[in-house]
C-alpha cells in the first residue's frame, strides 16, 4: 500500500511509523480510501496486540498514516532467519493474534489479509497485528468488485480465493495458514508467479497437512478445512492456544463460529431494506513533515490484486365492511382488523445502534430517523448537521430497551465517539420512539 517510515513525533517525544498512501495528489484512488478504512477500524479496535493508529493527515495534497512504531521483526523473517518453531513458540505468538482478531470479530471487522508478513513481534516476544488496509467493517460496502480478490494468495481462504465474500471463518482460515508457515518453515502453497495455478489448488484440492505439527495439529487441520461452518470461532482459537499442550479440541457448540455473520454480499436488485452507505468524511489535515526527522524507509508494502472470471393463484379479495375506519383486512381473509404493529425490543436496540451508525456516517439520512416534528425541535437539518458533522468513530457500549407501554416506547443506550476539536467524548442517551407503518422513528428525547 505504500513507502512506510520511521519518524519521530516531536510533540510527544517517541517514535512513531508513518506510510505514505495514494498515488496521485490530490486523488480519491480506492488506495486512499482503504487508507480512511484502515485508521478508522484501527483507531476502532484499541486493542493491545493491534498496531496503534494514531492520525490520518493531509499536507500538500498527500495523505499520510501516522501509527505506532513496533521495535521488532514480522513472523516471516523471524521463520527465515531462525527457521521453524516449535509448536509452543509458534503458539506463543499466535495466540496474541488469535486474542485480536478475536476483539476484531467481535466488533464486526474482518481482518481479510492475515500473514506472516503483518505479524510484528518484539525482542521481548509483544505481538503487534498491523495493515488493516482491506479490512471491512461488517456493514461497509465492499471497496472490492466482483471478480476482484483482495489478499496474500498464499493465505486466502478457498472460498475467498473463489471470489466470495470474506466472513470471520475466512480470518481463522488464514491464521491455520500462518500457522502453517511458521511450524513449516514455509507457506502452505507455493505460488511464485503462478498465483492462478495457486488459487486454484486452494479452492478444488485437500489442504496439506504437516507431520511436525504437534499438539497443534487439530488446530491446523480445524482452520484449514474448506468448510467454513466447520471452522472454530477465533475465541476458541485463542483459547486452545492459551490452554497449551494440555489444551482439549472444543466442542462444537464452543467452536460455532458464533462472532461475526457472514457478510451480505452485493445484491443485484435493491431490497427492501438497506443501510444508507456511508459518505467519505474530509481527513484531518496537519503538518507531518516535522514528524520525517533523520527517517530512512523501513519497507514497502505491496498489495496483490487477482481479478477472476469466474405462479401461484390469486387469493380472492375480501369482502368489504360496513365500518368505514376498517380499512386493514386480517391475514384469514374474513375481513377482520389486523393487530396493530407490535415493538419488538431487540429491534429498538438494533435501531438505536443503527442510528448512531448512520447520523455519523451520512447526517442527512440519520435525520430522516426523526419524527418531522422532532427534526424540526433539533434545528432542521442544518441544526442537526452541526453537531453529527462533527462526530466520526460512534461506537455503542451498551443499549437497553424498554417496550412495556405501546405509548411510551424508549431505548438507552451509552456510546462513545471522537468529536473534532473535543477528543474522544462519552455519553448516555435515552431516546423516545414510535412504531409507524412497521418503522421505528425518533419521536424526542425520554
Amino acid at each position: 500500500m505504500g513507502a512506510v517510515w520511521q519518524g519521530r513525533d516531536e510533540v510527544l517525544g517517541r517514535a512513531v511509523a508513518i506510510k505514505k498512501v495514494g498515488i496521485q495528489p490530490g486523488g480519491s484512488s480506492p488506495d486512499l480510501m482503504r487508507a480512511e478504512r484502515e485508521a478508522q477500524l484501527a483507531a476502532r479496535l484499541n486493542h493491545p496486540h493491534v498496531v496503534a493508529v494514531y492520525d490520518l493527515v493531509e499536507e500538500d495534497e498527500q495523505q499520510w498514516l501516522v501509527m505506532e512504531y513496533v521495535d521488532g521483526r514480522n513472523l516471516a523473517e523471524l521463520v527465515r532467519d531462525q527457521g521453524p518453531l516449535s509448536p509452543d513458540q509458534a503458539a506463543a505468538i499466535l495466540v496474541q493474534v488469535a486474542d485480536a482478531l478475536s476483539a476484531a470479530h467481535t466488533a464486526g471487522v474482518i481482518h481479510r489479509d492475515v500473514k506472516p508478513s503483518n505479524i510484528l513481534v518484539t525482542a521481548e516476544g509483544q505481538v503487534k497485528l498491523s495493515d488493516f488496509g482491506i479490512a471491512r467493517a461488517e456493514a461497509d460496502a465492499s471497496l472490492t468488485q466482483t471478480g476482484l480478490v483482495t489478499g496474500s494468495p498464499a493465505y486466502l481462504a478457498p472460498e475467498v480465493a473463489s471470489g466470495q465474500q470474506a466472513t470471520a471463518a475466512c480470518d481463522v482460515w488464514s491464521l491455520g495458514a500462518t500457522l502453517f508457515h511458521a511450524l513449516a518453515g514455509r507457506p502452505p502453497y507455493e505460488v511464485g508467479d503462478n498465483v492462478l495455478g495457486a488459487l486454484y489448488r486452494i479452492v478444488n484440492e485437500d489442504p496439506p497437512r504437516l507431520e511436525n505439527a504437534g499438539w497443534l495439529a487439530p488446530l491446523v487441520e480445524s482452520s484449514m478445512t474448506r468448510d467454513p461452518s466447520a471452522r472454530w470461532s477465533m475465541a476458541a482459537v485463542a483459547e486452545f492456544l492459551r490452554s497449551g499442550p494440555e489444551a482439549v479440541a472444543p466442542g462444537p457448540a464452543t467452536a460455532s463460529l458464533r462472532m461475526v455473520p457472514p457478510l451480505p454480499s452485493e445484491p443485484d436488485e435493491p431490497t427492501e431494506v438497506m443501510r444508507p452507505a456511508p459518505t467519505r468524511r474530509a481527513r484531518r489535515s496537519g503538518g507531518v513533515l516535522p514528524w520525517l526527522v533523520g527517517a530512512g524507509i523501513v519497507a514497502l508494502v505491496v498489495m496483490v490484486g487477482v481479478i477472476i472470471y469466474l405462479g401461484s393463484p390469486d387469493s380472492p379479495e375480501p369482502s368489504g365492511s360496513d365500518d368505514p375506519t376498517n380499512q386493514t383486512r386480517g391475514t384469514d381473509g374474513t375481513g377482520g382488523t389486523a393487530d396493530p404493529p407490535v415493538a419488538d425490543e431487540a429491534a429498538m436496540e438494533e435501531f438505536a445502534e443503527n442510528y448512531v451508525e448512520t447520523a455519523a456516517t451520512d447526517p442527512a439520512a440519520g435525520f430522516a430517523m426523526l419524527t418531522p416534528e422532532y427534526g424540526a425541535a433539533s434545528g432542521g437539518l442544518q441544526g442537526y448537521e452541526e453537531f453529527w458533522g462533527t462526530v466520526s468513530n460512534p461506537r455503542i457500549l451498551d443499549v437497553d430497551a424498554d417496550a412495556t407501554d405501546p405509548d411510551n416506547l424508549t431505548v438507552s443506550y451509552t456510546y462513545r465517539y471522537n468529536q473534532r476539536g473535543q477528543g474522544v467524548q462519552t455519553e448516555p442517551v435515552s431516546l423516545r420512539l414510535v412504531l409507524e407503518d412497521g418503522e421505528y422513528r425518533i419521536a424526542g428525547l425520554a
